[in-house]
């Protein structure tokens, strides 16, 4: 069994226990869908945008600039809970090599949404991913799960412990060089799951920290921790917003719910003059995870076919984002870069990786793959099936 197989059992079973207990929680108020099509945040115009709006809407927040010339990078971070120390190890060992180039735009899901900005931000915050995925900080995380919380609560940690690990790092401070960044027109995107709308939403975390408002710090954690929260195991976040007057909340979870690595709409991308004219970008992509299948015994239960599927089309969904990101970007002449834990990486049985030694040994990996330069691979590897058909048609 593999950890994430072990982890989502686990999960279900209390999911399960919890359907028959008599449940309280906060009640809502109840808003409507007409209500939630133009609900905006208070004070910070631009803050957000669905996924799936048109290009014209999504270009007002999250369009390349025109007007900067030169070859453009984006930077595309995926989810995968503690997996996230293999992500951040390539981005610091990629500094020490010498070769990470300065992003226009950066784009996080899940635990990618926590690495993001001090990816955003450049090399001298290199310091703060190691410290969130090595120093033991995170695997407080997952420490003294509370069955009450999942029978009472929203989340088997629901004491707030994910939101507390952001406000650690995330201060006026982190904002003040965002907004610095935001405003010579570089990109920072953050994926949450609107469990309401059942919409995924992009937040501009650069117009967030540039708008000055009295709520900016509080949003822009609160973003980055729902996006990182993983259904049933952190609580999701209520985000305060507002439509013609009238102010209510919208539930928000893990961005990985609807996709497990963002990229731009493709459309949007070539709106860019730069990528019009021909001038070469490139795409870079961290999965924070594993690509290929990962034999193990499936228990023939439901609580272990139900875990092994979700694992299964999990990764399914990011070969498919990632064939139609490396598809588009050959036929438009944008570099196509991508990286993920090898067959050979570290491997633990723990829950979602957050263990410290092996978060540890994982960081060690990615950081040693970059800095020797042996971390891209310039396509996408084939699904077992394509595998499949392809070798047979060569015997």
């Amino acid at each position: 069994m593999s950890r994430r197989d072990g982890w989502l059992r686990g999960l279900l079973a209390l999911g399960f226990a919890a359907s028959g207990a008599a449940c309280s929680s906060v009640p809502r108020v109840t808003y409507t869908a007409a209500e939630a099509s133009i609900a905006g945040v208070a004070g910070i115009p631009g803050a957000r945008v669905s996924a799936d709006a048109s290009a014209e809407t999504f270009s007002e927040i999250a369009s390349p600039p025109q007007a900067k010339r030169g070859t453009f990078s984006y930077l595309a971070l995926s989810g995968g809970g503690g997996d996230g120390a293999y992500g951040a190890g390539v981005l610091n060992g990629w500094s020490a090599s010498g070769t990470r180039p300065d992003f226009s735009l950066v784009s996080g899901v899940s635990t990618g949404a926590l690495i993001a900005p001090f990816a955003f931000l450049g090399t001298s915050y290199d310091s703060y991913l190691t410290d969130i995925y090595t120093s033991g900080i995170a695997g407080t995380l997952v420490e003294s799960p509370s069955v009450v919380n999942i029978l009472f609560g929203s989340g088997l940690f629901g004491d707030g412990r994910l939101r507390d690990l952001v406000g650690r790092y995330v201060n006026a401070d982190l904002l003040a060089a965002i907004a610095a960044e935001h405003a010579k027109g570089r990109r920072l995107l953050v994926v949450t799951s609107n469990l309401d709308s059942q919409r995924a939403t992009i937040w501009n975390m650069g117009a967030i920290a540039a708008s000055g408002a009295p709520n900016a710090v509080d949003l822009f954690r609160d973003v980055l921790t729902a996006s990182a929260s993983i259904p049933a195991v952190f609580p999701p976040q209520l985000i305060d917003v507002q439509a013609e007057g009238r102010a209510f909340q919208e539930l928000h979870v893990d961005g990985s719910v609807v996709t497990p690595v963002f990229t731009l709409p493709q459309a949007l991308l070539l709106r860019d003059k730069r990528a019009q004219t021909g001038q070469r970008g490139n795409i870079y992509v961290i999965i924070n995870g594993r690509l290929e299948p990962e034999f193990a015994v499936t228990q023939n239960n439901t609580l272990s076919i139900v875990a092994r599927t979700f694992t299964t089309a999990s990764r399914a969904r990011s070969r498919a984002t990632l064939a139609a990101t490396y598809a588009f970007a050959r036929e438009n002449g944008i570099g196509f870069n991508l990286t993920y834990i090898p067959e050979t990486g570290p491997t633990t049985s723990t829950a979602r990786g957050f263990d410290t030694g092996y978060m540890r040994s994982l960081y060690d990996s990615g950081f040693a793959r970059a800095k020797d330069g042996r971390f891209w691979e310039r396509t996408v590897p084939a699904a077992p099936l394509t595998k499949a058909i392809a070798d047979a048609a060569t015997r």
